[in-house]
């Protein structure tokens, strides 16, 4: 079917000098042919037809709607676009490996919002990872935009079927082909430094002239066919791989099937059998006679050790293995902070489409701040700031369809509710109607829960965490947040608002750290106060109602202590206004609170911590900066309080970039629900992603025992004496990302640096030396030992940075993963960027070796 609006609005066919220009900037026909050989794909109509490439109308606004060029490369795993007219540097590509999905439709914020004028069958989003923009499409047929669909949903499974033998192959000739500039498919010598230019090393003329003669069999200064196999052939050699097949082969040369289980023996794999060696060789060998034979040849040994076989994450925990019928308080759980937000909490933009990237990440809680919108309809978004707004009701529709699209176990909303007692039962109607059975309403069994059900149990299930209404109680705070942090965060918004302007990010983030370190003493002084309160009542409570009001009565008490502490802020003019709105709408619905079941928002306290009750359904929300103190000063009882209620921790109103705090100290404490701002990329992210990289990426986690356990001994702060040794030996790494394009002659510098997080003692770091202008097969050789003494817990990170010896490293790559998936022996570690992505072929090869004493 045709679009008429499209041809009105592109002014018909593009001139034939644009077609022209986009095959000049692209290369040989036989080139694609070959890489769809490759891939299997050399006569799929869909993925020859992206080859000529298609034009598109791109659609940011009502107004921003523009005609774009978009082709598939010739490595077939890059799109090419580029404007209608000819501009100086509008030549632009994405990777298909950083896409996260294409969704066919109007089946994206933007498109729902300014794609009316296109029909939804010629419509299409492409979604990728990190922090890039949908890219919303209208093609101007419906064919055309379901080749597209089925084009690169080919491409992607193909290139996720690839082994990373084949990815290395695919990547070497997608850089030769673009050094052989006149496409003569020869290479001069001159083309072949440009390719090691490309490929990340500097290599001395004398040596590569050297190579590039014993190649050059034909004496003609030219390399061709065999011969540039050749010189790629000993340009991919590897020769501590090499070394070690030929140790374990003998004089032969041949890994037999029993000498392959010496070898996984001595890689620390003792359960590994005969069976297990033939099937390796069966699976990896290439050459068909060794493999009837169950032979393995140095190619097929070298395929083995790249496979997620010889990866450095156990390939058994990839998959959902751990119990997942223990209570939820029993897990950790990937939990975000002001989900909504794109960018940062003060001016960045709220969106539906942040939701579907967190739960495409595996978040299981996710949270919405509810404010009065106008028309009766509740908003979404970081109050009193200049974030957008987005509708209550198409959060939850988002929930309704992507909740479930990675993980099958249940999803907490975490609700901070400052909407009047009518909208609030609009938000109760809409999480009714739209959620249907999806909705925990009451009880799994009818009774008052004495443990918290499993996340078997709530599979495809959605609960409400929020304020829970007591009958006698007129009024009642609607937000989560509790008081003092509001307060602190108000009185930064309006000075924030105006100091922002005009600075730097980084300048943000240093008087970020400045301001934690100035106001770290005065928290103190006001978290000292708390032991000042009155005990709260500890008896024994049988409903779910009761348990409710003995916290009520105790947060009447902390609301009053919290107004002593705000006193000094109330001659604060226009930042203390705000606060007074807060405290003006102050009852809750019975509605909405009749849907919070076994998430009820609740406070902590210190000094209730060693004789406090256990209450499964209470979800203390705490900043990370009592939690800390919790952890500092009360760490064993907190740990208790965390084995049968869930707690939740958020970062502190001053982070005005969205910065993110450390989330192992609050795992050490055990807390559950560790909230971090999923959309701000770092270490932080990096750390949480490792977390919940196993069991399947399912958002659920089990904890170690001694943090399930009710009457445990354990504290953080004191965990015992060290008991593992880790060592690894950073051997070498392959194809490292470039990271300056535009200049040529730039190499990276690797190093290496592993850090260990875990409880306070067992954090630490070391690094290798640097390799000088080798980004593509730098070698170290270097030796980093740790000791331990809680490994449950601990996470290993590795870190690729490129060493600048006047600022700071430039980050190149890293792979995160608790240290109980790491597998011992000779191990490659895939490499991902800064957003999450792979960076395939990249990769480290490390020995590691655990030893317990």
């Amino acid at each position: 079917m045709s679009c008429p609006w499209w041809k009105r609005r592109s002014g018909g066919e593009l001139e034939p000098a644009f077609r022209i220009l986009v095959s000049d900037g692209g290369s040989q026909e036989g080139a694609a042919l070959r890489a769809l050989k490759k891939m299997d794909l050399n006569e799929d109509e869909d993925v020859l037809a992206m080859l000529k490439g298609s034009q598109f109308f791109k659609i940011r606004s009502l107004k921003w709607q523009k005609v774009r060029f978009y082709r598939l490369q010739e490595d077939c795993m890059t799109v090419w676009f580029q404007r209608r007219f000819r501009h100086p540097k509008s030549h632009h590509v994405f990777s298909l490996q950083h896409i996260e999905a294409v969704r066919h439709g109007h089946q994206s914020e933007g498109l729902r919002r300014f794609g009316g004028a296109f029909p939804s069958s010629c419509c299409l989003t492409i979604t990728f990872k990190g922090r890039r923009k949908n890219l919303d499409l209208a093609a101007p047929t419906e064919e055309e935009a379901q080749r597209w669909v089925r084009g690169l949903a080919k491409l992607r499974a193909r290139l996720n079927a690839m082994s990373q033998r084949e990815k290395l192959d695919h990547w070497i000739h997608g850089y030769l082909h673009q050094a052989d500039s006149d496409h003569d498919s020869k290479m001069s010598f001159k083309e072949i430094k440009h390719l090691l230019q490309m490929v990340n090393v500097t290599m001395d003329d004398m040596y590569a002239h050297q190579l590039f003669k014993e190649c050059d069999s034909s004496r003609n200064e030219q390399l061709e066919g065999a011969e540039i196999e050749e010189f790629l052939r000993r340009l991919l050699k590897r020769p501590e791989l090499e070394e070690i097949f030929y140790r374990y082969s003998g004089e032969d040369q041949i890994l037999s099937a029993a000498e392959l289980l010496e070898f996984l023996h001595d890689q620390g794999e003792e359960g590994a059998t005969m069976a297990q060696a033939q099937h390796l060789i069966r699976t990896y060998e290439l050459n068909e006679k060794a493999k009837q034979h169950d032979l393995m040849m140095l190619d097929g040994f070298m395929m083995y050790l790249l496979s997620p076989d010889g990866a450095v994450l156990d390939p058994a925990h990839k998959d959902v293995y751990q119990d997942m019928n223990q209570p939820l308080s029993h897990y950790f759980i990937s939990s975000s902070h002001n989900t909504y937000l794109t960018q940062s909490q003060i001016g960045g933009a709220s969106s539906t489409e942040a939701y579907i990237r967190a739960f495409a990440q595996g978040c299981r809680c996710v949270e919405l701040d509810c404010w009065e919108g106008p028309d009766g309809e509740p908003v979404v978004y970081h109050g009193h700031t200049f974030t957008s707004k987005i509708l209550f009701r198409d959060v939850i529709q988002v929930v309704r369809d992507h909740a479930f699209s990675l993980s099958p176990y249940p999803v907490i909303l975490s609700l901070e509710n400052h909407c009047g007692i009518q909208q609030q039962s609009t938000m109760a109607r809409y999480l009714r109607t739209i959620l249907g059975n999806m909705l925990v309403t009451e009880t799994l069994d009818g009774k008052i829960p004495e443990e918290l059900p499993s996340p078997e149990q709530l599979k495809g299930r959605v609960l409400v965490k929020g304020k829970k209404q007591v009958e006698h109680q007129k009024e009642e705070t609607q937000s989560d947040l509790p008081e003092e942090d509001k307060e602190n965060e108000l009185k930064l918004l309006k000075s924030s608002q105006v100091s922002l302007k005009g600075k730097s990010s980084g300048q943000q983030q240093k008087e970020e750290v400045e301001s934690f370190s100035s106001n770290e003493k005065e928290e103190d002084e006001k978290l000292l106060k708390v032991k000042s309160f009155t005990k709260r009542r500890k008896s024994s409570t049988h409903t779910l109602e009761e348990s409710v009001l003995s916290y009520t009565d105790e947060e009447e008490e902390g609301k009053e202590e919290a107004a002593e502490e705000s006193e000094e802020g109330e001659g604060e003019g226009e930042a203390a206004e705000p606060n007074k709105q807060i405290k003006k709408r102050s009852q809750i619905s019975s509605r909405l609170s009749d849907l919070v079941v076994y998430c009820c928002a609740s406070q902590l306290n210190a000094i209730d911590l060693p004789g406090i009750q256990p209450q499964p359904c209470w979800v203390p929300s705490l900043n990370e900066r009592k939690a800390r103190k919790f952890i500092k000063e009360a760490g064993n009882n907190f740990v208790r309080h965390n084995t049968c209620q869930l707690c939740r921790v958020y970062p502190l109103g001053l982070r005005m970039t969205s910065a993110n705090y450390n989330p192992q100290e609050m795992w050490n404490g055990g807390c559950q629900l560790v909230a971090l701002n999923f959309q701000t990329p770092g270490y932080e992210m990096d750390l949480n992603n490792g977390r919940f990289l196993v069991n399947g990426k399912c958002g659920y986690v089990l904890k170690p025992d001694f943090l399930r356990q009710r009457d445990t001994a354990f504290d953080p702060e004191h965990p015992g004496p060290h008991q593992t040794t880790l060592i690894i030996k950073v051997l070498t790494a392959q194809q490292l990302p470039k990271l300056n394009r535009e200049k040529p002659n730039s190499i990276v510098d690797p190093l290496v640096r592993v850090e260990i997080y875990g409880v306070p003692r067992d954090c630490a770091q070391k690094e290798t030396n640097y390799v000088l202008n080798n980004g593509f097969n730098p070698y170290w050789g270097q030796t980093l030992q740790f000791t331990l003494g809680v490994p449950e817990l601990a996470l290993v990170r590795f870190v690729v940075e490129d060493y600048d010896i006047t600022s700071f490293n430039d980050f190149v790559g890293q792979f995160t993963l608790p240290m109980y998936s790491l597998k011992q022996g000779y191990r490659h570690i895939h490499l991902f960027s800064k957003d999450g992505a792979s960076l395939s072929p990249a990769t480290l090869f490390v020995h590691i070796q655990i030893k317990n004493q």
